[in-house]
């Protein structure tokens, strides 16, 4: 049985990451290792940062999905919060979810979703 999935984004610089994903509401901690490495936590949402030199934020470097209640509240509190990257706003699909997404300075890839017209979990 699984327990649990986490998303490992390569960053460049993880004090900027760790600073980026603070102020979009997670909570973040830097590993005390050998290794340039940390977690940003939100809810039950866990996403490791890992140092990586060469990586190119020209390109996703890395995507992850967050099922959320509220994708319009969650955009306006990342808006808000006035973060480098990019954000998109939320549209209804086809396949039954309101969806947004935030590109993050490293170039990876937030997408999120609520469900329309229902609450979790989906079938």
């Amino acid at each position: 049985m699984f327990s649990g999935i986490s998303p490992v984004f390569p960053v460049r610089d993880l004090a900027a990451a760790l600073a980026h994903y603070r102020r979009l509401g997670f909570s973040v901690e830097e590993h005390k290792g050998d290794e340039a490495y940390g977690f940003a936590r939100r809810d039950n949402a866990l996403i490791h940062l890992s140092v990586v030199l060469d990586v190119d934020p020209q390109r996703t470097a890395g995507c992850a999905y967050l099922y959320v209640d509220d994708a319009d509240m969650l955009h306006a509190e990342w808006a808000d919060a006035s973060v480098e990257g990019r954000l998109v706003a939320p549209v209804d699909t086809g396949h039954g979810l309101r969806e947004g997404g935030h590109v993050d300075p490293d170039g990876n890839l937030i997408r999120f979703g609520a469900p329309l017209g229902h609450r979790w979990p989906l079938p």
